[in-house]
């Protein structure tokens, strides 16, 4: 059975704008007027819409974490030479604060940790420009979405784990009785979180496979 395609199909790179600025009655001359800039502006898709503007921000965004990342890098690296002796550290919670002797094994802990936060977060906002650069093309359905939809959950989930494990690692070991273990409640909204982007990808991967198939109709 062929599909009839739409009167008015959205060409590939036509912008969007929202239903509300477009009247459902034949507005008058200087209605549409005010109207027109207002929907240049407020365009969804396309260049010079809010997608292109949001890309700009997540461009440095990015930047900003490879560069924080290359640095905390160069220090891992150089916290395998650096001397420590007589460097402590204090620990603080809601209980009180304690010192502890700055070890090499616990320097190196806590800079790897934060480059794998951070490098973990630059992973994401690199499929998130891939995302938004396709936004920007007009092409929000690209099968690629998907796949990058998909490795964003993954990340998010093996950042957000990393860090709890971290933290209850320090509290158990590092500082016991200053800092309070973590709980499984805490898990509660970084696992709602990954659930709700492995759900957008399976609607970008419906999405995909409708605007495929109105292609092979069409």
């Amino acid at each position: 059975m062929r599909l009839l395609p739409p009167r008015h199909p959205l060409k590939r790179g036509e912008a969007l704008s929202p239903k509300w600025l477009t009247p459902k009655w034949p507005a008058p001359r200087w209605l549409r007027a005010m109207i027109a800039p207002l929907k240049a502006t407020f365009r969804a898709l396309g260049p010079g819409s809010v997608s292109s503007v949001l890309k700009v921000a997540l461009d440095v965004a990015y930047i900003l974490l490879w560069l924080i990342t290359g640095l905390l890098l160069l220090l891992l690296v150089a916290a395998v030479f650096i001397p420590l002796d007589n460097v402590n550290i204090t620990v603080s919670g809601e209980s009180g604060g304690r010192q502890l002797p700055l070890t090499r094994m616990l320097l190196l802990f806590g800079l790897g940790a934060a480059t794998a936060y951070f490098g973990g977060f630059m992973l994401i906002l690199r499929s998130l420009r891939r995302i938004f650069r396709t936004l920007t093309m007009g092409d929000p359905f690209h099968p690629d979405n998907v796949r990058r939809l998909r490795q964003i959950g993954l990340t998010l989930a093996v950042v957000t784990g990393g860090v709890w494990l971290a933290q209850g690692f320090v509290a158990a070991r590092l500082a016991p009785g200053v800092m309070d273990p973590q709980g499984l409640g805490e898990l509660l909204t970084p696992i709602f979180s990954v659930l709700i982007v492995f759900v957008l990808a399976e609607v970008f991967r419906e999405g995909a496979r409708l605007r495929r198939e109105s292609e092979l109709t069409i």
